[in-house]
């Protein structure tokens, strides 16, 4: 049973007792937030959360940057018992007016820099009635809800009268990529969130020493940074979103000696031109998922000594762990020994053992209770199905050699993994077929030069239709996040599909993958604008 003093605002409580005035968050544009000032701060936002009439059980939209603000809105709606549930900041159109209308959520913390996406899909948000904006400092869009501002919200006195949360209670609620359907939200425990810091190598940082994962407060890999840093008696560093240019000025400048990445950062930190000082830093040790296939040029290159892996997912937390420099780069790990007692297998479409070196599914479940997943938000269904004979169905295929290590070979369902963000393709598509000239489209996921996926989208037009490649892009721009865009997109007259149920044959689609035909945005100059 994780002890409650464990559970992380609890444990940002302890910090502060402890060690009050040592620093607790710190962005590196300068400002810093000590663990006394954290536990103040979240707990002001529960108060103010409870002013607003947040109940228990409710749940709490937010949008914001990542910031200071994003963690103590988090932790503010855990402190009362709301879950958050945190919106991706790419998000707009009905990818936005989804996970706030699913969520069911009456209460929304939003930054300014997004309103003017809300204002978009503001009248089709039937139970929204309060929009709070912490960072208001202008003129807003009109909205059909209760508007508050920062100065406003922030007034009513801390929640320090609650008992707070328990192991088995819900941390957040984390919509993932769909398969065949829309996003889900996750249930997680704060359980689930706490096995990532018992992962944690010794090594990788200690107290008083940054850690540094540009992960954002949205996923569920920014959150267990915080708890990663509070567990170890470290601070976190944050930078609102990944910056090339700036990574090893950051390394440098804060003395980093260890630090998370996902692949495809370090795919992109080995593409930039080589320096002669590249090897002159502190970092030491990364955790890094997946690793990359020249990771001894990136050791080499970058002075780095160690590197460590593992798989998860916002369902299951980490079951497997590489420990330092696995033999193969291809790995994702090992069982973990120990606590919290996770079982893995790899099986067939029955759920049997497959031989040794056979590709099968992914399976986990955990001996103790509230590490993994407490089920979808309104999708019993859908948890039942995921969670079939007792244990949780990952939808990913996997080998494991004799030596027990597990090695991804393809996702099972029809999502996609572009530089660290989840994608449905069944939301890709339906962007897509929203525009007037699309009859339907195919999404999927192609290799990509910095790992993981690109988004391939095959579409069929109407009948006389002259739209163009870019034409549609330019369409999709202002409605659909960033990270959803295609690189690729292949007009053709119809899609294969089965001839009994007329399913899509996207096993035809990969087999051709990009070919001489496929139209490619980065080859045509297309230039996708930032917010």
């Amino acid at each position: 049973m994780l002890e409650r003093s464990l559970v992380l605002p609890h444990r940002i409580i302890q910090l502060a007792e402890e060690r009050g005035d040592t620093q607790a968050i710190v962005d590196v544009t300068g400002p810093s937030l000590t663990w006394a000032e954290l536990r103040d701060q979240f707990q002001l936002w529960a108060g103010a959360l409870r002013a607003q009439h947040v109940q228990p059980g409710e749940s709490v939209v937010t949008m914001l940057p990542n910031s200071f603000e994003a963690y103590l809105a988090w932790l503010g709606a855990a402190w009362i018992g709301a879950l958050e549930v945190p919106a991706n900041n790419m998000y707009r159109g009905e990818t936005l007016r989804y996970l706030v209308a699913n969520s069911e959520a009456r209460v929304l913390v939003i930054a300014e820099r997004f309103v003017g996406r809300l204002q978009l899909v503001a009248d089709s948000l039937d139970r929204l009635e309060v929009v709070i904006v912490p960072d208001a400092s202008g003129d807003l869009p009109d909205l059909p809800f209760k508007v508050v501002r920062g100065d406003e919200f922030l007034s009513a006195p801390p929640a320090t009268d609650v008992p707070g949360p328990d192991y088995y209670d819900v941390a957040a609620m984390i919509y993932t990529s769909g398969t065949t359907g829309p996003s889900k939200g996750v249930l997680v425990p704060w359980g689930e969130l706490h096995q990532s810091p018992a992962m944690l190598p010794p090594e990788l940082i200690g107290p008083g020493t940054p850690y540094y994962a540009i992960y954002p407060a949205f996923h569920l890999s920014g959150k267990i940074a915080l708890y990663n840093a509070a567990i170890a008696g470290a601070y976190m560093l944050v930078r609102e979103a990944f910056s090339v240019t700036e990574f090893w000025n950051d390394i440098r400048t804060f003395n980093v000696t260890g630090a998370g990445v996902v692949g495809p950062m370090a795919a992109i930190l080995m593409a930039m031109p080589p320096q002669p000082d590249d090897a002159d830093n502190p970092l030491e040790r990364v955790m890094m998922g997946p690793i990359i296939a020249d990771i001894e040029a990136f050791k080499t290159r970058f002075g780095v000594k160690h590197v460590c892996t593992g798989f998860g997912m916002t369902e299951i937390g980490f079951p497997l762990f590489s420990g330092w420099d696995p033999p193969n780069p291809r790995t994702c790990g090992r069982r973990r020994p120990g606590p919290p007692h996770y079982e893995v297998r790899v099986v067939d479409e029955h759920d049997e053992d497959v031989p040794t070196g056979t590709i099968g599914e992914l399976v986990v479940r955990a001996r103790d209770p509230w590490v993994m997943n407490a089920g979808y938000w309104r999708l019993p269904e859908q948890t039942a199905t995921s969670w079939r004979n007792g244990w949780f169905h990952t939808g990913d295929l996997f080998t494991e050699d004799a030596d027990g290590w597990f090695y991804f070979v393809d996702r099972k369902k029809d999502a996609l993994r572009r530089r660290g963000e989840n994608i449905s393709s069944f939301e890709v598509e339906a962007g897509i077929t929203a525009h007037a000239d699309v009859v339907e489209c195919a999404v999927l996921g192609v290799p990509s030069n910095l790992g993981e996926d690109d988004v391939l989208a095959v579409v069929v037009r109407a009948p006389e239709s002259t739209l163009t490649e870019q034409a549609l892009l330019e369409w999709l721009v202002p409605r659909m996040p960033r990270f959803m865009l295609p690189r690729y997109i292949q007009f053709m007259p119809a899609l294969p599909k089965t001839d009994g149920t007329f399913r899509v044959q996207k096993f035809r689609l990969r087999e051709d993958g990009v070919t001489g035909e496929t139209w490619d945005r980065e080859a045509a100059g297309f230039v996708v604008p930032r917010d």
